[in-house]
């Protein structure tokens, strides 16, 4: 105990005279002050420890540890003895100069022992932080997530200190946040936000860590503004592809309407040509057609089969659905007689028409025949379809019955010809079976009964297909004769009976003996004409007229009385080789007109309008109409 007072005095003495003149103050001033002596004594010497060098202070702590156990001094620079004994002589005189009391004596002997306790501690905390500082930064940033913002004290997972968090998100310990918010504080300490003791929840973790991740949220948003604005780039190059290629398609579309009208005006002026060539006498005696206008019917093709409506005063070409993806089908166009303009359109198919016939005695009422195996019976009036039937074949053609208007006719793709009854919504009345191959019924034409003919008094059904045609004779009960007429077999693609003059007109496309399309206009006759029951209807050729070498379409030609009168007859025909529209007289065989067209002339319909007579040709996209003049 002796050694430890007497190093307890050096290390005092080490000290500065400002300690020894505070003391001596203090020791005389009041009596309470004294007992507080020790206390300030031991505090003075801990902050001179802390300001000691650490390799002093280490030895003076293993020099108090070997005396405190009696054990030899192994440091070769220990103070001498003479200094030693000195000192312990000046402790003990200071001790009893000092502490004239009693109570004193036993608090100045307890100093040396909280001395060398508190330099140990001071000592071993200054070498550990000495010892470990590049690791104590790292040690310090682990443990800032372990200790309460308040009391600096690490949280707890149980108990009053346990973890616990305001709304805005910081961190404290249970005890402390409640203390706080009660004591009048409604703020977090932290962030200064408005918060109450209801709102404290919390937390079961053990123990928190925060990565410091604010790199790669910058990173990521530079990353995402960046993917925002490339995409939006390759948006807006999408968008201009796109208005490109439409302009592209415009500019195509452009150019081949130019190239068409320069083909028309080309044409148009050949045909004037070839016309001019004619005799005057010809123009003086037959007139002839000047072009009027020409109508578009659809834009992208599909056009095929053309009829009149006299009491409606319009034509109608099929053509597909203009809004094919919003209604997919076929239906008709209608085209004013009177000012010679595409008015409206009517749905009426699923697949191609073929064929197209007015009813005579009902006005408006539209039969049509489609490749989608059905009849349909329309009224122009209400643009409606009032009755459909079901052929199961696709149809290829259709005609009225003028001798009796209840009855129709559906020619069939396996040669047969289906007989309706209008006033029977179920099913036909009656098949007509074909006599030799079941080649496609390509043609109907009805010729009336005539009372004033007497060559060729009896009417029904012309059934024209590629193999010939077969005329179906209707007698009062409405049963049907069939007779084959001498045609050409292999080659027959129309066959067209004209009802006044009791004529057809039979088409037949180039083949090996006749290299060129030939329209024959026969004169259909009966014989006997006196026994009705063993009469033969047969047909005789009057007129050849010829054309190009192309037929590849089945075309639809027609003969026609001719407008300038006097009981002449007209026929015209399509030159698929030309792209032309040819008239020809019927009585001399001479062509009269050769009128150009852009594509192939699908069908021909003549019609009367405004007290003047026109011709109609059909290709598959538009109309064009000739007056006669």
């Amino acid at each position: 105990m002796e050694d430890m007072e007497v190093e307890v005095v050096m290390v005092s003495e080490s000290g500065s005279s400002t300690e020894e003149e505070e003391e001596n103050d203090v020791a005389a001033s009041v009596p309470e002050d004294r007992s507080r002596l020790p206390l300030r004594r031991a505090l003075r010497r801990r902050q001179m420890i802390s300001q000691r060098p650490h390799a002093e202070r280490v030895r003076r702590i293993q020099t108090l540890l070997q005396n405190t156990h009696h054990l030899p001094d192994t440091h070769t620079d220990a103070e001498p003895a003479s200094s030693h004994s000195a000192d312990q002589s000046h402790v003990q005189s200071t001790a009893e100069t000092s502490s004239p009391a009693g109570p004193s004596v036993p608090a100045e002997a307890e100093a040396p022992a909280v001395e060398l306790k508190t330099e140990v501690e001071a000592s071993s905390d200054s070498s550990t932080s000495a010892a470990a500082s590049p690791a104590g930064a790292a040690d310090e940033a682990d443990t800032e997530g372990e200790s309460c913002s308040i009391c600096f004290e690490p949280w707890t997972t149980a108990g009053e200190h346990r973890l616990a968090a305001l709304r805005c998100g910081h961190l404290f310990g249970y005890i402390c946040i409640s203390r706080w918010l009660t004591g009048g504080g409604n703020k977090c300490p932290q962030c200064n936000k408005p918060a109450k003791k209801a709102q404290i929840i919390f937390l079961y973790a053990r123990r928190l860590k925060a990565l410091d991740n604010t790199e790669e949220v910058r990173l990521k948003s530079r990353l995402e503004l960046e993917q925002g604005s490339r995409r939006m780039e390759q948006l807006e190059v999408a968008q201009c592809r796109q208005q490109m290629q439409l302009m592209v398609d415009e500019n195509l579309r452009l150019r081949k309407e130019v190239e068409e009208l320069r083909r028309w005006k080309a044409q148009a002026s050949v045909g004037s040509s070839q016309s001019a060539s004619l005799s005057s006498s010809q123009r003086q005696d037959s007139g002839h057609y000047v072009f009027s206008k020409a109508v578009l019917v659809s834009q992208t093709g599909g056009s095929r089969v053309l009829a009149h409506c006299e009491p409606l005063g319009c034509l109608l070409a099929s053509q597909p659905s203009p809004q094919a993806t919003l209604m997919p089908g076929f239906g008709v166009k209608k085209i004013s007689t009177a000012t010679l303009k595409a008015s409206q359109y009517v749905h009426i198919h699923s697949k191609q028409i073929r064929g197209l016939a007015f009813s005579q005695q009902q006005d408006g009422l539209l039969l049509s025949a489609a490749l989608d195996n059905t009849i349909k019976l329309t009224s122009l009036m209400t643009n409606t379809v009032v009755q459909a039937y079901n052929t199961g074949r696709p149809v290829w053609s259709c005609c009225w019955c003028h001798d009796n208007n209840n009855y129709i006719y559906a020619g069939l793709s396996n040669g047969s010809v289906l007989v309706y009854d209008t006033r029977d919504t179920s099913t036909h009345v009656q098949e007509l079976r074909p006599l030799r191959s079941s080649c496609p019924v390509v043609s109907l034409s009805y010729i009336p009964r005539s009372s004033t003919s007497s060559s060729f008094p009896c009417g029904g059904v012309i059934a024209g297909t590629l193999e010939g045609g077969c005329f179906w004779e209707q007698h009062n009960d409405n049963t049907h004769t069939p007779h084959i007429l001498p045609l050409e077999s292999g080659n027959c693609t129309h066959i067209q009976a004209e009802a006044e003059s009791r004529h057809c007109l039979v088409t037949y496309r180039p083949g090996r003996l006749n290299p060129s399309l030939r329209c024959v206009l026969m004169e259909l006759s009966r014989t006997p004409q006196v026994d009705l029951q063993s009469s033969v209807c047969s047909c005789s050729p009057v007129q050849t007229f010829s054309a190009g070498s192309s037929c590849k379409l089945l075309t639809k030609n027609c003969v026609f009385r001719s407008p300038a009168g006097g009981g002449g007859a007209l026929v015209c025909a399509g030159d698929e080789a030309t792209n032309s529209t040819m008239v020809w007289d019927a009585g001399t065989g001479a062509l009269l007109q050769k009128m150009p067209a852009d594509l192939p002339v699908l069908d021909i319909c003549p019609f009367e309008a405004n007290q003047s007579s026109f011709l109609a040709s059909l290709t598959e996209k538009m109309i064009k109409v000739y007056k006669w003049e």
